[in-house]
């Protein structure tokens, strides 16, 4: 493998890492079996800490082609529960309110997807990487402080319903580049008049990559470790 001229690396992100976290792993392993001190390292798409799946690590000349992977159809399935919300939208931080779900039905939830599908806008968690004013959103919203994010228009192709209950829905949403489950699921419960909040994630494809072509963080350090590797010529121009 030439990492230098450019390889993606297909990751199954673990759960509770950020997409830093994996990036620097790999990008240490890379340094150390290649002998060199610096090399381009990147990923196309974040998944929050606690999402996991499809995430594509990029090296050498090949960090060049992150946007257009960014740019890739994205297949994801999330669970949501219904009857409480978050401020962050998921599980990173405690519930701040809860609602009736006696009234929810299939039926109800079914209608209520189709009414998310094609170009909608939406809102971006205030707890997420969009800068407002030159600053993280997630960090504004950590201090406490007010966030106000511009709606923005995406795509979302479609959303079947996986698993149903009263208090709690599975869902496999396929849909554009910039699209927040996190920032869906509270629309969906809010939609439901029940609230809602994300407590589990799995991006299971990006453009024709599924998980199941994906390896671990540590396996790819393995493969990093052990395989046939083409080393630099140049140590000083890399």
């Amino acid at each position: 493998m030439n990492f230098l001229d450019g390889e993606i690396l297909y990751i199954d992100k673990p759960y509770g890492w950020t997409s830093f976290d994996a990036v620097k792993r790999i990008r240490g392993a890379l340094l150390r079996r290649l002998r060199i001190k610096k090399l381009k390292v990147g990923h196309a798409g974040t998944l929050d800490p606690l999402a996991t799946g499809v995430m594509m690590v990029c090296t050498g000349k090949a960090t060049k082609l992150i946007d257009e992977l960014q740019a890739h159809t994205k297949e994801y399935v999330a669970k949501i529960a219904l009857g409480a919300t978050t401020p962050s939208f998921d599980l990173e931080t405690e519930v701040d309110a809860t609602y009736p779900t006696e009234h929810i039905t299939r039926e109800l939830v079914d209608d209520t997807l189709k009414r998310f599908t094609g170009a909608i806008s939406q809102i971006p968690p205030a707890f997420s990487a969009c800068k407002v004013n030159g600053e993280r959103a997630y960090k504004r919203a950590r201090r406490g402080d007010e966030v106000t994010i511009r709606p923005k228009l995406l795509v979302i192709d479609s959303i079947e319903l996986l698993e149903f209950s009263p208090e709690s829905i599975t869902i496999k949403v396929v849909c554009s580049k910039g699209t927040y489950i996190r920032a869906l699921a509270r629309d969906i419960g809010e939609a439901l008049g029940s609230g809602g909040h994300l407590t589990d994630l799995r991006r299971t494809r990006v453009g024709d990559v599924t998980v199941d072509n994906c390896m671990s963080v540590d396996s790819a350090v393995a493969l990093i470790k052990e395989g046939p590797v083409e080393m630099p010529e140049d140590k000083e121009n890399v």
